[in-house]
């Protein structure tokens, strides 16, 4: 595999010297320029091109939130990974960001050492970006077969009765678009585990909100399930269901981080796939790792029904490839089908 090329941007001599020095940590990676902002990335893009731009937000001439969409359409293959400063404001635009189409986000460095934050921003970057390098599939034999056709895919099944929904890396773009697609008059209420810091994740239903068209919240414990609303799991809680008299509510705990992550999606797909059975719709997304696995495990052995996002349309193929790989996903599916797919499950009897 040939070396990542990353591209560099930022005002700060200083930040550009951690992020650089953080990289060359990577013998994988190689530096492919830097710039001081988003006018000088896109010139730069032109002359020489990368494979993934580390992008602050807050720069003269050209900000990020300005730049980051003229780099996605003008370098569709290039990920973009933000960063972002450790502040409402900073989370705030970030967010933007992520529902713009970055693949991710890094907190700046901010330790008072040096060596403390490369190590930090290495802990965070290298990761990611080993993640986004991975290659796509080269030919069509290599991808999961797709069914012919949505409309066949809840004959003779149960109505849904809930969706869930689980995503990482690339999640918030893809959630915004899938959300947007689903019909006003869709009225399952909707569960979802996004990783996210608890700082971004209050911004993002708000996001999701205006992007859905119908209320989304972060999910409270003890809160009621209610019909045509979205429920999102706060940063470093995990979301579950559960049955309290005759209503089913949402609970939040902190039991440890499942692969590394809380929220987690396994969690709640493994709680709605013990009240629900086969009357649960799960949903993963674009996501690195494979969190959710075991959580989906127990959806399919329950006989609910499995949707899993396909390669050519995830950032990282790792969560839903998961899925396939095991043999989970009752359809592979675009991003852009998947929504259609959730509305036709929905009117099954």
């Amino acid at each position: 595999m040939t070396p990542t090329r990353v591209l560099i941007v930022d005002d700060s001599a200083v930040v550009r010297g951690l992020l650089v020095r953080a990289l060359q940590t990577c013998p994988d990676v190689e530096i492919s320029g830097t710039a001081m902002h988003g006018e000088a990335a896109l010139n730069q893009l032109q002359r020489q091109p990368a494979d993934i731009v580390v992008l602050d937000i807050e720069m003269p001439v050209m900000d990020g939130l300005t730049a980051l969409p003229r780099i996605l359409r003008a370098f569709p293959q290039t990920r973009v990974i933000v960063a972002s400063s450790s502040t409402y404001e900073g989370a705030e635009t970030t967010v933007k960001a992520l529902a713009l189409g970055a693949a991710g986000c890094i907190a700046k460095p901010s330790k008072a050492s040096v060596t403390d934050s490369i190590q930090h921003v290495a802990t965070e970057l290298l990761p990611l970006v080993q993640a986004l390098r991975l290659p796509k599939a080269a030919s069509p034999e290599q991808k999961p077969r797709e069914p012919a056709a949505c409309v066949s895919a809840g004959r003779g099944r149960s109505r849904p009765d809930v969706v869930v929904i689980g995503t990482s890396t690339g999640g918030p773009n893809a959630l915004s678009k899938l959300l947007a697609a689903i019909p006003a008059e869709f009225d399952l209420p909707i569960l979802i585990v996004q990783h996210m810091p608890p700082l971004f994740t209050p911004l993002l239903a708000r996001h999701l909100a205006q992007d859905s068209r119908r209320p989304c919240q972060e999910a409270i414990d003890g809160g009621p399930i209610e019909r045509g609303h979205i429920y999102l799991a706060p940063g470093d809680y995990h979301l579950t269901v559960n049955k309290r008299g005759n209503r089913m509510v949402t609970e939040l705990n902190q039991n440890s981080p499942e692969h590394f992550c809380r929220p987690s999606v396994n969690p709640l797909f493994r709680s709605a796939a013990e009240w629900y059975g086969p009357r649960l719709l799960a949903v993963m997304l674009t996501g690195m790792g494979e969190d959710g696995l075991e959580g989906t495990q127990e959806v399919v052995s329950r006989k609910g029904y499995v949707i899993a996002q396909d390669e050519a349309t995830s950032v990282v193929w790792g969560m839903p490839g998961a899925l396939v790989r095991h043999g989970l996903a009752n359809e592979v599916l675009p991003l852009e089908r998947i929504a259609g797919a959730i509305c036709q499950l929905s009117l099954a009897r």
